[in-house]
């Protein structure tokens, strides 16, 4: 049987529609950058998507062809993810789509090397005639995190992420968003074929733990 992520990580995948606090282990990731608005047709970040696939599939199927991965073995196509923000703002402000910067990503199983990256990468731009020279090998460590099971459009997020930060308040946590800890979102719904009502995602922020010093009130 395929290896399945979303089954083998669940406290990572597949969190409660509830806050939960996770510690998230290093990763590494295919991954293209962009900005601007995800849901224009034929824009910026659709072509990232179709760049992201064609890597990860070629990847997949790498065992049909002459280049052998060690230690491969088969498994399913983890989720879509993606890290969002916008300059000057702590958070994501939804309203400004135009203005969203991003990285968009999916997870590469661990037997994936630097070198095994690069030839699907060249495979993938020769057998699909596609610019992939965007794709590149990230590694993540986002450590200490909250998370959510957010179920709906994309646009009712902040009803969600609010109350994840109500959660952190009464815990003693924070969030710790910066330009290396950003929201994080995995896609669990395929958007063209699911409602929005109906689509699954996980929203997670990075925390901290709030020290006492933080909390003091001076006199």
């Amino acid at each position: 049987m395929a290896f399945d992520f979303k089954k083998e990580y669940k406290e990572f995948y597949m969190p409660k529609n509830t806050p939960e606090i996770v510690t998230v282990p290093m990763a590494n990731y295919i991954a293209v950058r962009g900005q601007g608005d995800p849901n224009v047709e034929g824009g910026a970040y659709q072509a990232a998507i179709g760049v992201l696939y064609a890597v990860t599939y070629t990847l997949k199927m790498s065992y049909k062809t002459e280049h052998r991965i060690e230690g491969f073995y088969e498994y399913v196509v983890p989720p879509l993810e993606g890290f969002w923000w916008q300059e000057g703002i702590r958070g994501v402000d939804y309203s400004d789509k135009a203005g969203f910067r991003w990285i968009s990503i999916i997870r590469l199983p661990d037997f994936v090397t630097e070198a095994d990256f690069r030839w699907a990468v060249e495979t993938a731009a020769k057998k699909k005639k596609l610019n992939c020279s965007a794709a590149e090998f990230l590694t993540v460590d986002e450590g200490l995190c909250v998370q959510i099971m957010h179920i709906g459009p994309y646009d009712d997020e902040p009803a969600t992420v609010a109350i994840m930060d109500r959660y952190l308040q009464q815990n003693g946590y924070e969030n710790d968003l910066s330009d290396t800890r950003l929201h994080h979102e995995i896609y669990l719904s395929d958007a063209r074929k699911v409602e929005p009502a109906k689509r699954k995602t996980v929203i997670r922020h990075p925390i901290r733990k709030v020290l006492q010093s933080d909390c003091a009130v001076s006199p």
